[in-house]
């Protein structure tokens, strides 16, 4: 290592340092994370405590970047939060279903937004499509029993996009026939 560089800390250093961590000092070092942030507060009452409460947190995440305030022009699509948020939840529980089902808001809300104010514009699009497009493959890996309500939400939506530019509407079209029928 050259001289005066020093080295970044990893995940390693730490792993290292918890490793002969009593019980006690484990839950004290949670504790002060969950007090950090909103976000590790979320992220671990999802993990550890879910009451349906913290589902309805990412709901909410999601509803404010994908159908922003129209009237507070300073406000704007936040599709990287949005997408964080599902990332986040799927990391705090591995429950795929309501992972799936948040994916599928994300499009719901997105999709409303437009037609409620009206056209948008293709990056908007674009990551309407591919948000669909990742929720039609992972119902498309549920077990068929488990399909049929996301598939009627997945319907639902391309069927309301009839008429919406970009090639939105055939986009999603191709790929819910493609998948289902």
């Amino acid at each position: 290592m050259a001289r005066g560089k020093k080295r970044k800390a990893s995940w390693c250093d730490i792993k290292k340092a918890i490793r002969n961590f009593e019980p006690s000092e484990i839950v004290s070092l949670v504790r002060d994370l969950y007090q950090l942030s909103e976000e590790n507060k979320i992220f671990l009452n999802a993990r550890y405590a879910e009451d349906g409460v913290t589902f309805r947190r990412y709901k909410e995440i999601i509803h404010k970047c994908l159908y922003p305030d129209v009237l507070d022009r300073s406000i704007d699509f936040e599709f990287e939060r949005a997408e964080k948020a599902i990332n986040d939840f799927a990391k705090a529980t591995g429950d795929e279903e309501r992972t799936t089902d948040l994916m599928i808001y994300f499009v719901e809300c997105g999709n409303q937004f437009t037609l409620d104010y009206g056209d948008i514009d293709e990056v908007f699009y674009d990551t309407l499509i591919e948000m669909y497009e990742k929720a039609v493959s992972r119902v498309r890996k549920m077990l068929k029993n488990k399909q049929r309500p996301f598939r009627n939400r997945l319907e639902r939506i391309m069927k309301s996009t009839d008429g919406i530019g970009w090639g939105y509407h055939d986009d999603l079209c191709d790929l819910y026939y493609g998948a289902f029928q």
